[in-house]
């Protein structure tokens, strides 16, 4: 008896030690964010070439921005980053406001307007953003 719970701590504490060593998953590169950016716009929208070429090319230069504003701190964000600090909120704002109009300019008045549908739903859901079908978040127990 003595034995089989021996053998019963041994196993649960190197499965433990295995999975205290796993390693936290890597962000996606720009290339699989841009890919993924692309499939997402190309499935709802019909963009010629140029169109889809100029499309891409206002996302590289965006993620290259948002990429040189994460990494002024030293390190990079784990996705879904947290929201900027108020001082880099401007920077962020303004590098999207670049990025929609490079886009306006190479789409029509009704495929910017799917865009900007679609565009909201590339942005990472953060906890705090609820729908109001979802209701009242849920309320915390006092002790």
């Amino acid at each position: 008896m003595k034995k089989n719970i021996f053998i019963a701590c041994i196993t649960l504490f190197s499965s433990l030690s295995l999975l205290a060593q796993k390693q936290p998953p890597k962000p996606p590169g720009k290339a699989e964010r841009l890919k993924h950016v692309s499939e997402k716009i190309g499935k709802e929208i019909t963009l010629s070439a140029v169109q889809k070429a100029k499309v891409e090319a206002a996302y590289k230069d965006f993620f290259d921005g948002m990429d040189k504003l994460r990494s002024k701190e030293g390190k990079q964000e784990m996705p879904p980053p947290p929201p900027p600090p108020p001082k880099d909120k401007a920077a962020v704002d303004q590098l999207s406001k670049l990025r929609d109009a490079k886009i306006k300019s190479a789409l029509s008045a009704a495929q910017f307007k799917k865009y900007t549908e679609i565009e909201q739903s590339l942005r990472p859901q953060r906890p705090r953003e609820r729908d109001d079908k979802q209701g009242p978040p849920p309320a915390t127990k006092k002790q």
